[in-house]
């Protein structure tokens, strides 16, 4: 999906979300739109059938999220859509026992309304992944799919969607990541990629929709 297309999907799902008065969060969470903190929606993630890329959202407690976010979405590609035999930089502590083989790509912060407010990444431990450089997750990023969950049909397009439409601005977040990560291994070796290291979010961006469309030749 190239950006034109991407930014008309983004459009396209938005302006159906407000039309039925369902923002992204009511499809996502429990019926009534109530959640718990830190459980993820929906339980075991939204996986793509054909690709095995995946999602989840979720909701941080008061204090521990930005200001204006509601919620979040996690975006992942499965080890299977990077290179064979490939081997990650960094590894889960349990090894090819762990439950889950991603990778994490980016997270998507939403405001209130249902409004995509943030792109960031974070740290190998907040979501226990196979960590690959950015290099490689940036030559991937086309790979990411999630129209074949069995979630929310606007919802899966609209994540995918995003991802195609902000392509670049991911692949720079990603680059920021690794810098960062170098950083902290300077200050605290092998820990830099665990809780230890005190260190959650790595790089972010705000999201401004409107300007991003705008600078599209849209027809």
């Amino acid at each position: 999906m190239n950006a034109t297309d991407a930014a008309y999907t983004v459009i396209e799902t938005i302006t159906q979300m407000a039309q039925e008065q369902r923002p992204l969060m009511l499809r996502v969470l429990p019926e009534g739109g109530e959640s718990n903190f830190w459980t993820h929606y929906p339980k075991g993630d939204a996986r793509d059938a054909k690709t095995k890329s995946r999602w989840y959202y979720h909701v941080h407690a008061p204090g521990s999220r930005d200001e204006g976010e509601h919620g979040h979405f996690h975006l992942f590609l499965h080890r299977t859509q990077l290179p064979k035999g490939f081997e990650p930089k960094v590894w889960p502590p349990q090894g090819e026992d762990c439950k889950a083989h991603v990778t994490h790509l980016v997270g998507l912060s939403i405001d209130t309304i249902g409004i995509p407010r943030a792109w960031f990444t974070v740290n190998r431990f907040v979501t226990n992944e196979f960590l690959f450089p950015a290099d490689v997750m940036i030559e991937h990023l086309p790979d990411f799919n999630v129209d074949q969950t069995k979630e929310d049909d606007l919802v899966n397009r609209f994540v995918t969607a995003m991802v195609a439409l902000y392509r670049e601005e991911i692949a720079e977040l990603l680059r920021q990541r690794d810098l960062r990560h170098a950083e902290l291994v300077v200050e605290h070796g092998d820990k830099a990629y665990e809780k230890q290291s005190g260190v959650e979010v790595l790089s972010q961006i705000p999201i401004d929709l409107d300007t991003k469309i705008s600078s599209l030749d849209l027809e």
